[in-house]
């Protein structure tokens, strides 16, 4: 009699996924992610790899009628300051640090004429300045055109033209500018109160860049630059959000 042998034989069950499963998320550089934003319809984003980087990446979105992110930017090489990142809030005149944290763009200069931007736009000339002496507090942190040769400032001064094409298109971060309203005196030179805070430094912009880290400013190619100009809209509300990858979403 011949005996049945019985094998046993594993059954492989594949299990669908859940309709729960975790979706992937957009990148931590993206709009919808970023905590600052606000009512904002153009964001400029700027990224480093850690605090220390003097190097990132710069993108820029929009916000479309239906209220989806649009990038018009792709990602686009950035110089930053010579000795990497700082809070904002810790910044320091004087350390060769880029600010992080979210700011407003709302204002514009530059050797070149205007290159198309709506934003309010300054074609200085030989005389133009940008101040930031703590000896003269009421001047801190502003755009000045009079007809001076600011010499009392010492090394706290911009003389805008001096900076060639580096200053051929500038935007203006809302970095420790000045809160109060501004007059001019009989000498032309413009002054505020309450002063910005003369601790913190100022003259931190978006701009062309020469090749070379900066003193706390963002620098990108001139053609970069000219397009971000002719794009930027006061309308739309732009501001710039500026961090390293692991802490963007929350400046």
């Amino acid at each position: 009699m011949r005996l049945l042998l019985i094998v046993p034989v594993a059954i492989l069950v594949v299990f669908a996924p859940q309709a729960n499963a975790t979706q992937p998320t957009a990148p931590e550089w993206f709009p919808t992610q970023l905590a600052h934003v606000a009512n904002s319809n153009q964001v400029i984003v700027v990224t480093a790899p850690r605090w220390s980087s003097t190097s990132g990446t710069l993108r820029a979105f929009e916000r479309s009628a239906t209220g989806n992110w649009i990038q018009v930017v792709e990602a686009t090489p950035a110089l930053l300051g010579y000795a990497g990142l700082v809070s904002a809030v810790d910044r320091r005149q004087g350390t060769g640090k880029t600010p992080a944290g979210t700011f407003a763009i709302e204002s514009s200069f530059g050797r070149l004429a205007n290159p198309g931007t709506k934003l309010p736009y300054t074609e200085f000339d030989r005389n133009d300045a940008w101040t930031y002496d703590p000896k003269h507090p009421a001047t801190y942190n502003l755009f000045q055109d009079a007809d001076l040769p600011w010499a009392d400032y010492g090394k706290y001064v911009e003389r805008l033209r001096q900076y060639g094409r580096q200053y051929n298109y500038v935007a203006v971060l809302d970095f420790n500018l000045p809160q109060g309203p501004v007059t001019v005196g009989v000498n032309g030179i413009r002054r505020t109160s309450p002063p910005a805070d003369t601790r913190r430094g100022g003259g931190i912009f978006l701009h062309v860049s020469n090749g070379t880290n900066t003193a706390g400013c963002i620098a990108i190619t001139g053609q970069r630059m000219a397009q971000i100009m002719q794009w930027l809209d006061p309308a739309k509300r732009p501001v710039i959000v500026i961090g390293t990858l692991a802490t963007i979403d929350q400046m």
